[in-house]
């Protein structure tokens, strides 16, 4: 036997080394493999993975970065407003609809809080949907209401000369239905 203590410790530390750099390697793919664009077939060098996972960390940190700003510019707003109204004294309004039919043209006015613009959007799509044709529609602000005016034709079944009063009904119903959804 070799008494040498070097000689022994020689095998340890090429297998220790070994071990080291397969965990290493495994790591490294590990990480490649959680970017969103290593699709590519071809094998790109350690140094080359290492820089794009890099790279894209520091995108993501930037975009974070940018998202904290935008939130903490939406909350400021919100609390603004959310102050406004104390101060005012003004609770946020729930969304009003009145809807007038004559014959088979609707006029419809929307009341909503300028913070709500989705509900005019989601309002054009219901009406589509019923197969209503718009004829013109336009919106006056004032303060933090906005007030939506359109003007529609709803499509009449059967004769020409018959409205369609079922159709102004259904149309009022579905919007009520969606404003107080909207609205709870």
């Amino acid at each position: 036997m070799n008494d040498n203590p070097n000689v022994s410790s020689r095998p340890d530390r090429k297998v220790i080394e070994r071990n080291r750099r397969t965990q290493m390697k495994a790591l490294y793919s590990e990480l490649y493999s959680l970017l969103p664009r290593h699709s590519s077939r071809e094998s790109k060098s350690l140094p080359d993975q290492l820089h794009e996972a890099a790279s894209y960390i520091k995108k993501l940190q930037i975009n974070l970065e940018r998202m904290k700003e935008k939130k903490d510019s939406l909350m400021s707003v919100e609390r603004l407003r959310n102050t406004r109204s104390r101060m005012t004294g003004k609770v946020p309004k729930s969304p009003q609809i009145q809807i007038h039919e004559m014959g088979s043209s609707l006029v419809i006015g929307l009341t909503t809080e300028s913070n709500s613009r989705f509900l005019f959007t989601q309002t054009i799509r219901v009406l589509q949907e019923e197969g209503a044709e718009i004829v013109n529609a336009g919106f006056s602000v004032v303060d933090d209401t906005v007030f939506h005016i359109i003007n529609l034709t709803v499509a009449i079944i059967g004769h020409e000369s018959a409205p369609d009063h079922g159709g102004g009904r259904r149309i009022s119903e579905r919007l009520n239905k969606f404003l107080n959804d909207a609205d709870a």
